[in-house]
């Protein structure tokens, strides 16, 4: 298959693995990461992604691992798996102009309904219910937000541009009662989905930007907004989302700018940073956490550990070994395996492989784990993208090769077998919040 209409615009080539449990045939494709689209099948009898390359290459489906795992433990994911296509049939729309279009003046990509399938499939795998969730329920909720606007106030469009904004935003925050969680709580759950947020008007600055951005995209397109509006994006545990007259904009408030892209990353990285399940540990990167609990960092060149630290690592491993995934306070592994999943789709950074691939160690699925992480190095030592660099990269590279050691050791031998926990790891649902 070849898409046609589409010129190649670099020729380097790597070789990507066909991740799935029972092969680990490789195949070629092109070298940067963010060249890659995932998008899964029209079917949901399967979970596998195919990788569409912009440069016209088309690889093997490259397989995720988590609904067919959680199938075949008996979990029911006709619902995770249609929430998943919802998502992805949005992000097909986005081109690389669409990625770095403010969130202010977004027309591609419906970002409401885009947050709302994020929120029904994480929503389908761990409620397990029958009935999924009601993503056009909550439009129209969202819908009305701008519905009762106008009719509250429809005096505010003859105002100033700084005035009108003042007007809304007091709306949103003090009528409609809309706030961020304090410090101590940003990672509540409720504050990161968007039907939660619009049920308890308690949501993360991602989300409240999102909020208002939809206000402003529906009056815009009631043609009730006659001015250019961006949102400025706090980076800060308290501010709240604001908006100013893009014409009086400064240089500094392009920091603040949300765009597509940016918005969904955020969104994403949020429910990843909140059910990362090792959750208590020396450092602030989310990958050493897991390899310190591997055992793959050196422990002599880490800070010392205090007994909480000490404590919340065994116990996390207990919690993995008896087969809970989900615990109060300490992540939740289905739903860290599911952020991880739809960044890589997202094209987000190739660093969410090597993140998946220690996850799926942790769940004993060894052979998917290493494919994943030779995918990571593979990319990005072939990539034009950027490293990241800062105080944690020469001990995240030093466990990277830690545990591809270890991986190659566990496959070299004869008879190796999963542990025995690992369905039970996906079908417990003992202590889902």
């Amino acid at each position: 298959m070849v898409m046609s209409g589409l010129s190649s615009s670099w020729t380097p080539r790597i070789s990507l693995l066909a991740i799935s449990s029972s092969s680990s045939t490789s195949t070629s494709i092109g070298s940067n990461f963010s060249k890659h689209q995932l998008c899964p099948p029209s079917s949901s009898s399967s979970s596998s992604f195919r990788v569409i390359c912009r440069s016209q290459y088309v690889a093997n489906d490259l397989k995720f691992v988590l609904h067919d795992a959680l199938d075949s433990s008996g979990v029911d994911t006709t619902h995770a798996r249609a929430a998943r296509e919802g998502l992805c049939s949005q992000i097909k729309k986005l081109s690389d102009i669409e990625r770095e279009t403010s969130i202010s003046i977004n027309r591609g990509v419906d970002l409401g309904k885009t947050a709302l399938y994020i929120a029904a499939e994480d929503d389908s795998l761990i409620s397990h219910s029958s009935v999924p969730l009601p993503v056009d329920a909550f439009i129209e909720r969202l819908d009305d937000l701008s519905m009762a606007y106008c009719s509250r106030y429809s005096s505010s469009f003859k105002l100033s541009p700084e005035n009108f904004l003042e007007t809304l935003e007091r709306y949103l925050y003090v009528n409609k009662g809309f706030r961020r969680p304090n410090a101590r709580n940003e990672s509540e759950p409720r504050a990161l989905y968007l039907h939660s947020v619009l049920t308890h008007r308690l949501g993360s600055a991602v989300m409240l930007s999102l909020i208002y951005s939809e206000i402003l995209k529906m009056l815009r397109l009631w043609g009730l907004l006659n001015f250019d509006v961006e949102i400025f994006f706090p980076h800060d545990l308290h501010s709240l989302p604001r908006g100013y007259h893009k014409m009086k904009s400064k240089e500094s408030d392009h920091l603040h700018i949300m765009t597509t892209q940016s918005l969904l990353v955020e969104i994403l990285r949020n429910l990843k940073d909140a059910f990362w399940p090792f959750r208590h540990d020396y450092t602030g990167s989310l990958f050493l956490r897991a390899a310190h609990a591997a055992n793959c960092i050196d422990r002599s060149i880490t800070s010392e550990e205090s007994g909480f630290e000490l404590a919340s690592a065994k116990a996390a491993q207990h919690r993995l070994e008896r087969g809970v995934w989900t615990s109060v306070r300490f992540g939740d592994m289905r739903r860290a395996l599911s952020a991880c999943e739809r960044l890589i789709q997202l094209e987000a950074d190739f660093n969410e492989l090597r993140d998946y691939s220690i996850l799926l160690y942790h769940c004993g699925l060894y052979e998917e784990s290493l494919q994943y992480l030779k995918l990571y190095q593979e990319t990005k030592n072939s990539s034009i993208q950027k490293q990241s660099s800062n105080s944690f990269s020469s001990l995240e590279e030093d466990a990277v090769e830690k545990l591809m050691i270890r991986l190659n050791l566990i496959l070299m031998e004869e008879g190796w077998s999963r542990p025995s926990y690992i369905r039970s790891f996906l079908g417990n649902n003992s202590e889902p919040w």
